[in-house]
């Protein structure tokens, strides 16, 4: 067990990535500054560089974490699944509850918007994707998918579009597309 102190930094250090969580979706990357992080997490703004070592770093954190959260929720759907259209089903369950406003779907567009000018957080949001795709790809490869890779990435891009797209314009049912894609045809 650890001393109190390490147990408070501890405590402090989760506030101050929830915190996170909550503004990039609510403000935007950029809009994310100390003062308002701490001020939302209670604490001083000393204490954000106290536990990391920059900004930055904390959202990256704060970002990668929500997304692997979100990424390994999905793991139990997918792993239940027993044939190639119900892992479709699987994927598209883990998403239905986001309808691209929500602070999940605004975090992951945040989130990648802001990877494209930050090389560190692009590489890490690379190897969630890549993460997340070689399972899905194992997981097809198994099932005698055709070309398990590219339908892993085809599908976990759709996927993310959908989440991009819902924000904007409200999508139709694709099931049935997709699990053409994975079983029609899609057989070695």
């Amino acid at each position: 067990m650890g001393s109190p102190a390490a147990e408070r930094g501890r405590e402090v250090r989760q506030r101050l990535l929830a915190a996170a969580v909550e503004l990039v979706p609510e403000r935007g990357w950029a809009a994310v500054s100390t003062r308002v992080l701490a001020d939302r997490a209670g604490v001083t703004p000393s204490v954000v560089h106290y536990h990391f070592p920059s900004l930055p770093a904390l959202l990256r954190e704060a970002v990668t974490g929500a997304m692997r959260q979100a990424l390994e929720a999905a793991g139990p759907a997918l792993e239940e699944a027993r044939t190639p259209g119900a892992v479709v089903d699987a994927m598209l369950g883990s998403v239905a509850p986001y309808p691209g406003e929500d602070p999940l779907s605004l975090l992951f567009v945040e989130a990648y918007l802001a990877a494209t000018r930050d090389e560190e957080l692009r590489e890490q949001l690379a190897g969630l994707l890549t993460d997340f795709r070689t399972r899905l790809s194992h997981w097809l490869a198994e099932r005698g998918v055709a070309e398990p890779d590219a339908t892993a990435e085809v599908l976990a891009a759709t996927v993310d579009g959908l989440l991009l797209h819902r924000g904007l314009v409200p999508g139709g049912d694709l099931a049935a597309v997709l699990r053409r894609l994975v079983t029609e045809g899609g057989k070695r």
